[in-house]
C-alpha cells in the first residue's frame, strides 16, 4: 500500500460496529458503508475471524470497487470452549437479537455449570480487521480485549455482548461505560492500534 487512502468502504451493516469504526478512522480518509450501496454480508464460512474477515472485505470491495475495511468479531468464553466465537452474531438469530444470543450464553454456562455466577468466568472479546482491494488482501491484524463474563446483563450502551462482558482490571461492563472509554480499551481499538499505519 504505497498510496494513501482517500476513500474507504467500511464492510458493516452493524451501526454500532460502523460507529466506532467511524471514530478511529483518520478524518481525511472519506468513509463509505455497505448499507450506501445496498450490499448485504456475504456467506462468512471462513474458520477463523481473520477468514471471515478478509472474505467480507474482497467481497466488498470487488462490489464496489473501493478499497475495503471489513472486521469479524465475536466473543469466546473459554468455559464454552472458546464459543460462541466465531457463530457470535449468528447465536443472536436473523433478526440479531442479542437478548436471545445473551440468554444463549446464561444458558450454556448453567448447563456447564450451575454455580458459575460465583466464578470467575474467563473470557475475550476478538476482532479481526482486514483491507482488501478487489480480490488481494492488503494487510489483516488482530486485537484482542481479556475480561470475564458478568452474572447478568447491565447497561444500555454499546451493542451485542457488551452488557455481560467485563474488561480485566475494570468492574463495569462495556455497556455500562460510556462510549468514549469503552473504544479507547476495546478490542476494536487494540485492531486499529496495529492497522492505523496504513491509513
Amino acid at each position: 500500500m504505497k498510496k494513501k487512502i482517500k476513500k474507504l468502504l467500511v464492510g458493516t451493516n452493524n451501526k454500532g460496529k460502523l460507529r466506532e469504526i467511524r471514530n478511529l478512522i483518520p478524518k481525511n480518509i472519506q468513509i463509505f458503508s455497505s448499507s450506501d450501496f445496498n450490499l448485504k454480508s456475504p456467506k462468512e464460512n471462513g474458520k477463523t475471524f481473520t477468514q471471515n474477515s478478509i472474505i467480507k472485505s474482497k467481497y466488498f470491495s470487488k462490489k464496489t470497487n473501493l478499497i475495503c475495511l471489513a472486521d469479524d468479531s465475536g466473543l469466546e468464553i473459554d468455559i464454552l470452549n472458546k464459543r460462541p466465537g466465531i457463530y457470535s452474531a449468528r447465536w443472536a438469530g436473523k433478526n440479531k437479537d442479542f437478548k436471545i444470543a445473551i440468554n444463549k450464553v446464561f444458558r450454556e454456562l448453567t448447563a456447564r455449570d450451575k454455580d458459575w455466577k460465583k466464578k470467575l468466568i474467563k473470557a475475550r472479546f476478538i476482532c479481526a480487521l482486514s483491507i482488501s482491494y478487489l480480490n488481494k488482501n492488503l494487510v489483516s491484524v488482530i486485537g484482542k480485549v481479556e475480561g470475564k463474563i458478568s452474572n447478568k446483563a447491565k447497561g444500555k450502551n454499546g451493542f451485542g455482548y457488551d452488557p455481560i462482558f467485563i474488561p480485566n482490571n475494570e468492574n463495569q461492563t462495556f455497556g455500562q461505560m460510556s462510549f468514549l472509554k469503552k473504544y479507547k480499551i476495546d478490542h476494536r481499538f487494540n485492531a486499529f492500534k496495529k492497522i492505523k499505519k496504513f491509513l
